[in-house]
């Protein structure tokens, strides 16, 4: 496998072109050849045709690498202001932002929706598998580009997939204010065809493995009122992404509906970055332990507070889900 490699000597970066070979148990590593110190240098350096075989079965990881990495300089280029809750991701969700909103959103048109597509079936398919739906990554693919109806999965299922795309693509390019209105509209469309209760829920609910009681029903409003009071009050003062994040425990924790919490609350948290000119977020399947343990840690905090204390982990966790997503689709 031939990889770029990164060191850092005095602050100052070198890349390598490195290979790595499995021999029984261990994995030998080598460097190949010397790049440079800049994106630029390591550019010119991999255009020669002594390179050019060597990199061609790892052209994709490469780009990535160099693509992440350029938009990585750019936004250390900003100077930004120290955050507690982002701390070293910060410069790396930047990185995401500069690159979604001076590269991605220049492309052509064609372009930009086919990536779309692809990253809204990667959502779709992982909020739904989230909450137990069974397709999956390749039949929900067929569903969403290819109109193919996955066999032996039901209608609940399909709609489910269905209605996270309606609803992504009606929200992109939307900058509603968030009220109950919105939420309670964002709801609905995502449940429809599979549940007919619509609005805040009247009666009580126990949430399955979850270490917290939900909001009893007829408090449901009110709680819902401090939720958005809270995020008035702090939407200019945090992150996009430590906003989004905590208004999504918030939400979870109250649980204002019968059903689709969990995908409504984590629609609403891509919807927040979106507004902000931020990447929306993919939450993955595979990281769900990791997912609800992170929101369990953060349950000790009320509708009121956001403290780093309770709220760091679920944070870094989502820097975590964008930065690994956003560079696997949007390049």
């Amino acid at each position: 496998m031939v990889y770029l490699y990164k060191k850092i000597v005095g602050g100052k970066p070198y890349y390598y072109l490195r290979a790595s070979e499995r021999k029984g148990k261990k994995v030998l590593s080598k460097d190949i050849a010397y790049l440079g110190s800049t994106i630029e240098e390591v550019r010119k350096s991999l255009d020669k045709k002594e390179f050019k075989d060597k990199i061609r079965k790892a052209y994709k990881t490469i780009k990535g690498f160099l693509e992440s990495n350029h938009w990585l300089e750019k936004a250390k280029e900003l100077r930004l202001k120290k955050d507690d809750f982002l701390g070293e991701k910060l410069t790396e969700i930047e990185a995401c932002k500069l690159h979604y909103n001076n590269h991605f959103k220049k492309l052509d048109n064609i372009t930009k929706k086919e990536i779309l597509k692809n990253f809204v079936i990667e959502f779709a398919f992982n909020t739904a598998s989230i909450e137990g739906n069974t397709i999956n990554l390749e039949q929900a693919r067929n569903l969403l580009a290819d109109g193919l109806t996955p066999e032996n999965k039901t209608l609940r299922e399909i709609y489910d997939l269905q209605n996270s795309e309606k609803v992504f693509f009606e929200l992109i390019d939307l900058k509603e204010e968030i009220t109950h209105e919105f939420i309670i509209g964002v709801h609905d469309s995502l449940l429809e065809n599979i549940d007919p209760r619509k609005g805040y829920r009247t009666v009580d609910i126990r949430v399955i493995k979850s270490n917290f009681d939900a909001t009893p029903a007829p408090y449901v409003k009110t709680d819902m009122d401090l939720l958005i009071k809270w995020y008035e009050e702090h939407k200019t003062k945090l992150h996009p992404l430590t906003l989004a994040t905590i208004f999504h425990h918030k939400f979870e924790k109250i649980h204002p509906f019968m059903d689709g919490n969990g995908r409504t609350g984590r629609m609403i948290l891509s919807y927040i970055l979106l507004k902000n000119d931020y990447p929306a977020l993919i939450i993955r399947k595979k990281t769900k332990s990791l997912y609800l343990n992170a929101l369990r840690k953060a349950d000790k905090s009320n509708l009121t507070k956001s403290s780093i204390g309770d709220y760091s982990e679920i944070v870094q966790f989502n820097a975590e889900e964008m930065i690994d997503t956003y560079w696997n689709i949007f390049l």
